[in-house]
């Protein structure tokens, strides 16, 4: 009898062990895993595209990476002649990360020497001196109306207008043979459209 009584107490211990290993694992605090990032190509549709571009557009292709402090999600939307094709890119904190640099931040470092410009001096072609000329040739173009801030980056194709909303930017590159100034424009309406939806 003692032994049959041993046998159930030992039993019932070991039952209890088990049921407390199986629950314990429920009882850490979960951890929610960050939202998924939302499909650039949702901000500018194929149909948002400007029609006078020269060529009609075949796909809306997505990608995105990150490096631990930012997340860069892209929109390369493929136009039928290669080279007439537009870019669209947002910038924002990796969900992953707690701390630490910020989109804003970045913006502020590199276009916050501009920021009190006007339009047309922040226009001017003048070459940097010294060590900054290495980082960039020529001055943004700050550019009022759109986003709470905005600057037109000209390089070899036409430029890049970049936008600051909140804690995140844009940017967009059109291709194709349009002067400067009219792919401004088009890159300017579309921003406003991405901007809207964000």
């Amino acid at each position: 009898m003692l032994n049959k009584l041993l046998l159930m107490r030992r039993n019932l211990v070991l039952l209890l062990l088990c049921c407390l290993l199986i629950t314990l694992p429920g009882c850490k605090k979960r951890e929610t895993p960050p939202p998924s990032p939302r499909d650039v190509c949702t901000l500018i549709t194929i149909d948002d595209l400007p029609t006078d571009q020269g060529s009609p557009f075949k796909e809306a292709k997505s990608s995105a990476r990150s490096d631990g402090r930012f997340r860069v999600s892209q929109c390369f939307y493929t136009a039928m002649e290669f080279s007439k094709s537009v870019n669209l890119a947002l910038v924002q904190k990796d969900p992953g990360q707690q701390n630490g640099r910020s989109p804003k931040d970045f913006w502020k470092e590199k276009f916050g020497r501009y920021s009190g410009e006007t339009t047309e001096h922040a226009g001017d072609d003048k070459r940097s001196d010294g060590k900054e000329e290495k980082e960039e040739s020529v001055r943004p173009k700050k550019i009022d109306g759109i986003g709470e801030q905005a600057f037109w980056v000209s390089n070899r194709f036409g430029g890049v207008l970049y936008v600051l909303k909140g804690e995140v930017f844009i940017s967009i590159g059109l291709g194709g043979t349009d002067d400067e100034e009219t792919k401004l424009k088009k890159s300017k309406v579309l921003a406003q459209k991405a901007l809207e939806r964000l």
